[in-house]
């Protein structure tokens, strides 16, 4: 992917509506699109900060309820689709990965790993089986690729299925400037002794240190993002936003709405 493909540039917005970890609990994306929906103003954005799917029964049907959500949004009069950003979280940076298994190196390992972190559910709403899954791991990589095709094949099949992953990215930001005053969204994390465009997989795997980040990151004064691998709640430092509620894990789901300063002009939960 070309780095201006990476990451979004959100511009000057009125407010962010920055939505987190969903997890496949498409009931709790419904209801607070239900709430938030008659809010949006042309001028805001609305960031879905990763980890859309994965864990929850619903993978399938929370990608439609997203896509039925910006459908609706883009209706208005003033919104662009731009207005709406999707970021890569953990959760699909692995599916995409899975479609790729025949590829690694240790496959079965990376199955196993994989299913340890709750891409099952993932798998299950495209109609893999987990067995048969593992069963071609051992096979080897012809019978991989078979698999893996027909995975593709039915993710395809799914209307705007395709497209959601492709506009898939890795972060989005507010303009900076001097003193830093920009805002970054991810979905779990930063090193912050690496410049943004050499995060890596830190943006989906480095989050353990993420709230006791207490300075500002290169020009963003602020750093939101959508799920803590520790699920400690949320915490809103000056510095640093954690906004997973836990969705996916007994937990509810949040949305905060930011204004371009970084204050915090509402919690929404369900």
């Amino acid at each position: 992917m070309a780095e201006t493909q990476k990451f979004v540039q959100l511009g000057r917005p009125r407010r962010i509506w920055a939505v987190a970890s969903i997890h496949g609990e498409v009931n709790r994306l419904a209801a607070l699109h239900d709430d938030i929906g008659g809010r949006f103003l042309p001028g805001d954005r609305l960031v879905y900060l990763g980890n859309m799917i994965g864990r929850g029964p619903s993978v399938a049907e929370t990608i439609d309820e997203l896509l039925a959500f910006r459908r609706a949004i883009l209706a208005m009069r003033g919104v662009i689709d731009t207005d709406i950003v999707y970021l890569r979280g953990g959760q699909e940076e692995m599916w995409q990965k899975l479609l790729q298994l025949q590829f690694a190196p240790n496959p079965m390992q990376v199955l196993q790993w994989m299913l340890g972190q709750g891409v099952e559910s993932t798998l299950m709403a495209y109609g893999g089986d987990v067995q048969f899954g593992l069963a071609c791991a051992r096979d080897g990589a012809v019978s991989l690729t078979r698999w893996t095709n027909q995975l593709r094949a039915a993710q395809r099949a799914a209307p705007g299925h395709d497209a959601f992953y492709t506009s898939l990215r890795r972060a989005a930001f507010t303009g900076a400037g001097e003193p830093a005053s920009g805002l970054l969204f991810v979905n779990a994390g930063v090193d912050t002794s690496r410049p943004l465009g050499h995060q890596g997989d830190s943006f989906w795997w480095g989050g353990m240190g993420f709230n006791r980040i207490t300075e500002p990151f290169g020009e963003f004064v602020r750093i939101v993002r959508g799920y803590d691998p520790a699920h400690g709640g949320p915490v809103v430092t000056p510095h640093a936003v954690t906004l997973d509620g836990g969705c996916g894990f007994g937990g509810k789901l949040i949305c905060g709405c930011l204004a371009p300063t970084g204050d915090i002009l509402e919690l929404a939960e369900v």
